[in-house]
């Protein structure tokens, strides 16, 4: 008998391939959901499955496509037939001032932060009530200390945090919903949107002194979606203390 499927959105690099991995090691059948990463999940699912056979797999789709939604839960949870548990990681992350926004930046950064990760849910939340399975949103540190310039960003990791908490009640007693709300663990990969000299001014902003690793991220998720029986609506912050500073 395999351990709990667990569906993992953006799950093919970064973050995602962390906590993606860190479940894999704790007994989880994990689904490894790619847009753009074929090439990165392909590799991620063959080395979990060397590892132990049956228990990895993958799916595919562009998460700014709502009706592809449904579709996604629905191959995830036939993969291995059944849901236990789902983490809404991926994330699309750009600058947008109030003078440069726009409709398109507004649906990308809104689609992906928090639309997404609603109607993901609201597909899931069947196979989630029968599991009596769990939702894991990752949240932002600036969902409640907004990044100035990253308006549309900051405001869809807000109400990111905001259905966390509302898909708690609405979901309970069968479901547990939390969130994991990260400070600086990766610098975007565009190496221009954090220079060198803000990044030093992060980290020595932030109590520990240091930023914070995938991992990191990874180890919260796992307790929360395996380890917490008793814990729901709560986002915790993995900030190295920095949420308390700012």
């Amino acid at each position: 008998m395999g351990g709990p499927a667990v569906l993992v959105t953006g799950g093919a690099r970064r973050v995602g391939a962390a906590i993606v991995r860190t479940l894999h090691a704790a007994g989880a059948r994990v689904v490894v959901h790619c847009h753009r990463s074929r090439e990165e999940g392909d590799r991620l699912v063959g080395a979990l499955e060397r590892i132990r056979a049956g228990s990895a797999a993958m799916v595919e789709g562009d998460l700014l496509d709502a009706a592809r939604l449904p579709r996604i839960v629905e191959e995830a949870a036939s993969r291995f037939g059944r849901l236990d548990g789902l983490v809404n990681n991926a994330s699309s992350f750009h600058p947008t001032t109030l003078a440069q926004l726009d409709l398109d930046a507004w649906e990308d950064l809104a689609g992906t932060n928090l639309r997404a990760p609603l109607f993901l849910a609201k597909a899931a939340a069947p196979h989630l009530r029968t599991a009596h399975g769990a939702i894991v949103n990752i949240v932002d540190i600036h969902a409640d200390r907004p990044l100035a310039g990253y308006l549309a960003y900051c405001v869809a990791k807000s109400g990111l945090a905001g259905l966390t908490r509302a898909l708690a009640i609405e979901l309970a007693p069968d479901v547990r919903v939390n969130g994991v709300s990260p400070g600086a663990i990766l610098w975007p990969d565009d190496g221009e949107s954090f220079p060198v000299a803000e990044r030093e001014r992060i980290t020595r902003q932030t109590p520990l002194r240091r930023t914070g690793t995938p991992e990191d991220i990874a180890g919260a998720v796992k307790y929360l979606l395996l380890d917490a029986p008793f814990v729901t609506g709560q986002v915790f912050a993995v900030d190295g203390g920095r949420s308390i500073t700012l």
